[in-house]
């Protein structure tokens, strides 16, 4: 994550600087901003335009009873698109436009729905989860004691609290459970 986070705020910056002083250099400084600025609010109207397009299908597929996955991945790439073209810049611009363009959008968005784990209860509880990358040898990086996982299975139940019931062949004989016993 270190890296991650020290490759955003350093060196896309200094490459973004560099590229725009080569640009400038053959275009002119004046030329460059407006440049900057149009491929801005081209970008912005790009995002809102596909950004639309991908809720009336989220909501086409919902309305079909299917799960929209790949739309609402689509939707997250669909707004880093739009925070990178609004990002000054031209590699941010063409980032931006790799997410906004329908083929490149999708391919990236199922490659993110492969290391994704959804898990769906109900419609207000979808949670998304993205798997750990394993080494070839099955554990986790850098903890080699982990390499007997199981399988891990999710389940939700819920109990049902009520009077005691009778058992239809005896009368008698009610259920009764552990709780019922600490009780008495």
């Amino acid at each position: 994550m270190f890296q991650i986070l020290l490759l955003f705020f350093i060196v896309v910056p200094i490459v973004e600087i560099a590229v725009l002083l080569q640009v400038g250099s053959l275009i002119g400084g004046l030329n460059t901003l407006l440049l900057i600025i149009v491929t801005a609010v081209v970008g912005a109207t790009l995002v809102k335009q596909q950004g639309m397009q991908n809720w009336m299908t989220m909501q086409a597929k919902l309305a079909q009873g299917q799960m929209p996955g790949l739309e609402m991945a689509g939707g997250l790439l669909i707004f880093l698109a739009g925070v990178f073209l609004i990002t000054p810049g031209f590699v941010t611009d063409l980032v931006g436009l790799a997410f906004l363009l329908p083929p490149t959008r999708h391919a990236i968005a199922r490659t993110m729905m492969k290391r994704m784990i959804v898990r769906s209860g109900s419609a207000s509880s979808t949670q998304f989860h993205f798997r750990q990358r394993t080494t070839h040898s099955g554990s986790r990086p850098g903890n080699a004691a982990n390499d007997d996982e199981g399988t891990v299975i999710d389940g939700e139940y819920s109990e049902q609290r009520g009077p005691e019931k009778q058992i239809n062949d005896q009368p008698d004989m009610t259920v009764s459970t552990k709780d019922d016993e600490r009780k008495n």
